[in-house]
C-alpha cells in the first residue's frame, strides 16, 4: 500500500458490513449491522461494486488507484477464479501493446552476468512450474483497527489463492550469478504514477535474497492456466507468496540485486512496517522504531454461509479458508457462544506450500434465533488469531482478528 492512501471513514463503515451489503443474501433486520469487535449499529449502505469486463462485482475501496476487494462469500472456491481475485493498483494501468513474449525483464546489480531476457526466452530457457499460491494485500484487515488507520479499509477480501504458472525467480538469479554482496532485491514495474509520470517508479519494494530464492517465488505469466490479464500484471509479474502483495510487482520490467536493504518507494517510513515497540493506538508513532512486514499473519475467513444469512434449519455446514503467510494452519476452532466454548473444524492439507487451507464444520444450533459464528485459526508456530486487531500502527498492517458471521435461524 502507498503511504499516501486517503483516509475514508464512511468507506470503513460501509465495508465492515460488506458481507451483507454485497452478498445478495437474505439480510438481517435493519439495525443489526455489526462490525468486527463492535456492538450493533445502523445498517450501512452497501459499497460501490466493480463494473469491469472479466471481473466479478467486487467491492470497490478506491477509484484512483483502483482497489477492489472480494466479499467473503466470493472466496468460497477451492481455487480463486480470475474474475473473483481482488484488485490492488498503486498507480495507473500501463498501456501495453505488442507481442507479450517480446516483453523484456532486466536483472542487474550485484550479479556476475547482468541479464535482459524476453518473456519468450524466460519461458523456453527455464523450467515452467505451476503452483496454487496466496496473494494477499499487505493492508488486508486494516478496517478492523480502532481508531482507523490510514489507507484502503480492507476487511478480509484483499486475498486470493489462484493457480500461477511461471518460472522460479531462483533459476534466473542462479543464471545471473549472485555475488557474495547480494543481500536484497529491488522490484520495478511499468505502471505510471497517478499523475501519469513514467520516468519514476510508482512503488518499488524488495525482499531478502533468501525469500527471492524460495522455489515458490515466481516470475509468473499465467493465471489459472491462461495468459495474465492486464489488470493483474500482464504480460509478466512477480509472485511472492505469503508476504505482502506489494512485493508481487505487476508489469515487471526490472529486478535490481542490491548490496543493502532496498530503499525504493514503499520501503521507508511507515510503509509496510509495524512497530517494534507497541504504540498507543492513534498516536503518530516513531518511524525509526519500525520493522518491515514480511510473513503475513494467520487469518481465517468463513465463506459459507454468508454473513447475514437467514436459515431455515438449525444445522449449518460451515466452510471457509485459513492461511498464515510462511506457515501452515495447525487448527481452526469454531464458537457459536461468543467464545465460551470451541469446537474444532476439519482442516484440509494445502495442495502445496503457500496455499490456503479449506476448513469445514457441521454445527447444530440449540434453538432458533440470532447467532454469531466465530472462526479462529492457529498456525504451525502456535500463533492464533486475536479477538481484536492488535499492535496498532499508522498504516494499519497486521489486522487479523478472529472472523465472525451473523445468522438468523427462523425455525
Amino acid at each position: 500500500m502507498r503511504p499516501s492512501e486517503p483516509r475514508n471513514a464512511s468507506r470503513r463503515n460501509v465495508l465492515k458490513g460488506a458481507g451483507i451489503a454485497a452478498a445478495g443474501v437474505s439480510l438481517l433486520p435493519a439495525g443489526m449491522a455489526l462490525a468486527q469487535g463492535t456492538a450493533p449499529a445502523a445498517a450501512p449502505k452497501g459499497p460501490k461494486l466493480l463494473e469491469m469486463e472479466g471481473k466479478a462485482k467486487l467491492a470497490v475501496l478506491g477509484d484512483k488507484p483502483l482497489v477492489a476487494e472480494t466479499p467473503a462469500e466470493m472466496m468460497d472456491d477451492a481455487v480463486t477464479p480470475t474474475d473473483k481475485l481482488f484488485v490492488r493498483n498503486n498507480g495507473q494501468v500501463p498501456d501495453i501493446t505488442g507481442d507479450p513474449k517480446a516483453w523484456k525483464i532486466k536483472i542487474d546489480g550485484e550479479v556476475n552476468t547482468p541479464l535482459e531476457l524476453s518473456v519468450g526466452e524466460l519461458m523456453s530457457r527455464f523450467p515452467n512450474v505451476t503452483y496454487q499460491l496466496m496473494l494477499e494485500c499487505g493492508g488486508n484487515g486494516r478496517s478492523f483497527f480502532t481508531p482507523e488507520a490510514r489507507g484502503n479499509q480492507w476487511t478480509n477480501g484483499g486475498a486470493g489463492c489462484p493457480q500461477w504458472t511461471g518460472i522460479r525467480l531462483a533459476d534466473v538469479l542462479k543464471a545471473a550469478g549472485l555475488k557474495s554482496s547480494a543481500i536484497y532485491t529491488g522490484h520495478y514495474g511499468s505502471d505510471p504514477t497517478l499523475a501519469g509520470e513514467t520516468n519514476k517508479p510508482t512503488i518499488s519494494r524488495g525482499m531478502p535474497i533468501a525469500k527471492a530464492m524460495d522455489e515458490h517465488t515466481l516470475i509468473a505469466f499465467k493465471l489459472n492456466g491462461k495468459d495474465l490479464p492486464l489488470i493483474h500484471g500482464a504480460p509478466v509479474r512477480l509472485l511472492v507468496p505469503g508476504w505482502a502483495g506489494s512485493l508481487s510487482t505487476k508489469w515487471l520490467n526490472r529486478i535490481w540485486i542490491r548490496d543493502k536493504e532496498h530503499d525504493g518507494p514503499g520501503m521507508g517510513g511507515f510503509s509496510y512496517r509495524t512497530p517494534k515497540t507497541p504504540i498507543v493506538p492513534g498516536s503518530k508513532g516513531n518511524d525509526k522504531d519500525m520493522a518491515i512486514l514480511e510473513s503475513m499473519p494467520v487469518r481465517s475467513v468463513i465463506t459459507f454461509p454468508a454473513d447475514g444469512t437467514k436459515l431455515a434449519s438449525r444445522k449449518i455446514d460451515l466452510r471457509g479458508h485459513a492461511w498464515a503467510g510462511d506457515y501452515d494452519i495447525k487448527k481452526v476452532d469454531i464458537s457459536t457462544d461468543y467464545g465460551v466454548t470451541w469446537k474444532p473444524a476439519k482442516v484440509d492439507a494445502p495442495p502445496n506450500r503457500f496455499a490456503w487451507q479449506r476448513f469445514t464444520a457441521s454445527i447444530d444450533l440449540p434453538t432458533a434465533g440470532y447467532y454469531e459464528v466465530w472462526a479462529k485459526a492457529t498456525d504451525s508456530k502456535g500463533v492464533t488469531q486475536p479477538f481484536a486487531a492488535g499492535n496498532w500502527n499508522p498504516q494499519g498492517y497486521g489486522g487479523n482478528p478472529l472472523n465472525r458471521i451473523r445468522v438468523l435461524v427462523e425455525s
